[in-house]
């Protein structure tokens, strides 16, 4: 790879391995993220705070760091974000080489980057890329950012959760989030941002109390011209509890037509925590009409 090696070596060394163990009646286990999960972190500060993505630490009780040098530390969960998937941990001791994370303000399409990610273990692999992408995302999975930041990378594939993607200067711009291996290998990173602006809440409280919580009603969905169809229900959730399935094609939302995914999801967020949203659908050639209670998601994955 190209990289400037004094950066790469520096964040290589923040870089950690993150081994947890979930127990299995956890939902996450059940909607496909397993018991025994494997991702990467950064080190942010000197005293041990680990920043990666939220569902590799979803519901963990045993978190197990590997630095660089081989060295293994138990972790605990510090914080959990729902509304931007960052999870915080944090290691004890002192001294640790750290990041400094910068806002992805500050990049522009066609920077250059490069990403780190751990291979288990003390294993680190690295390679470079571009800036792709600036702009909002939304995924079938009630998931928005704002913002996000995609790379290409022509080499990794495995390990990314969690890792860092960095500018030439070595610093944090963003946290890998999915690979989609499809489509070129994109990376798709979490701002830099995400985590500057909801920091010390997020260490103090252990999740954001700034912003709205994020209102979900465990729905999967994609959009097909201009219509909104459901792909599937989470177990458990008030979507699959009111009765919708696979396969319903989404005509309004408290009355009003949503042409597009991210429609939808602001629709459920103009809501409070307990109102139902009421969903008129098309199954088998009859509209149908549910009233789902829109929740908090950490109360689902929390």
């Amino acid at each position: 790879m190209n990289a400037n090696p004094l950066p790469l070596r520096k964040v290589a060394r923040a870089t950690v391995a993150i081994h947890c163990q979930v127990p299995p009646e956890h939902p996450s286990v059940a909607i496909g993220l397993g018991a025994d999960r494997r991702g990467t972190g950064a080190i942010v500060s000197a005293d041990g705070l680990i920043v990666t993505v939220n569902y590799v630490i979803m519901g963990a009780e045993n978190v197990i760091v590997t630095l660089a040098g081989g060295e293994q530390l138990p972790a605990r969960v510090v914080a959990r974000d729902f509304t931007t998937s960052l999870g915080l941990l944090k290691i004890d001791g002192p001294g640790f080489p750290y990041l400094e994370v910068a806002s992805s303000a500050s990049c522009a399409l066609g920077d250059e980057i490069f990403v780190v990610s751990s291979l288990g273990d003390d294993k680190r692999c690295g390679d470079t890329g571009l800036i792709t992408y600036l702009g909002p995302f939304d995924a079938a999975w009630e998931f928005v950012l704002e913002r996000c930041v995609c790379v290409t990378a022509s080499a990794l594939n495995i390990g990314l959760s969690g890792g860092p993607i960095c500018n030439s200067r070595g610093e944090m711009i963003a946290v890998s989030y999915l690979n989609f291996a499809d489509l070129i290998r994109p990376i798709l990173g979490i701002p830099g941002e995400c985590f500057l602006s909801g920091r010390d809440e997020l260490v103090r409280h252990g999740h954001r109390v700034s912003t709205p919580p994020r209102l979900w009603l465990g729905l999967l969905s994609y959009t097909l011209r201009e219509h909104i169809v459901i792909a599937g229900v989470m177990p458990g959730s008030p979507g699959e509890k009111a009765g919708l399935h696979q396969g319903d094609l989404l005509l309004t939302v408290d009355g009003a037509e949503v042409h597009e995914r991210k429609a939808l999801y602001e629709a459920i967020n103009r809501h409070r925590p307990g109102e139902a949203v009421r969903l008129r659908v098309l199954r088998n050639n009859q509209v149908r009409t549910f009233d789902v209670p829109a929740i908090i998601v950490d109360d689902y994955l929390g």
